[in-house]
């Protein structure tokens, strides 16, 4: 079976480990960049998560890699470090999710 696990920052690592994600933590980009390579050549993975950030800084050889391969599947995650002083976070996260299934949920403290 095929796992999803994601790549992404101490920051945010937590996070994604307590939903119950595989989460390989990278501290910079070269780190990332050698983990992302470690994952594209791991049998298990099926789906490869990366914060955006490392996206944007990985080598033409590795994007060629992700490319050229059916699996794993490399997405990147849109996770903002900073938001916007006028924007809170549930309004950041209400925009994540109306892009992702099309439509508004409330989010509302328990």
């Amino acid at each position: 079976m095929y796992k999803l696990i994601v790549l992404t920052d101490p920051d945010t690592a937590d996070g994604f480990g307590l939903a119950g994600v595989d989460v390989v933590t990278a501290y910079d980009d070269d780190d990332a960049r050698k983990k992302l390579n470690g994952l594209l050549d791991d049998d298990t993975s099926g789906i490869v998560a990366v914060n955006q950030a490392f996206m944007t800084d990985i080598d033409e050889r590795t994007q060629q890699k992700i490319n050229q391969t059916y699996r794993p599947i490399v997405i990147s995650l849109p996770i903002q470090e900073r938001l916007h002083e006028e924007e809170d976070h549930r309004a950041y996260l209400s925009r994540l999710i109306r892009r992702a299934i099309g439509f508004d949920i409330t989010l509302r403290r328990g």
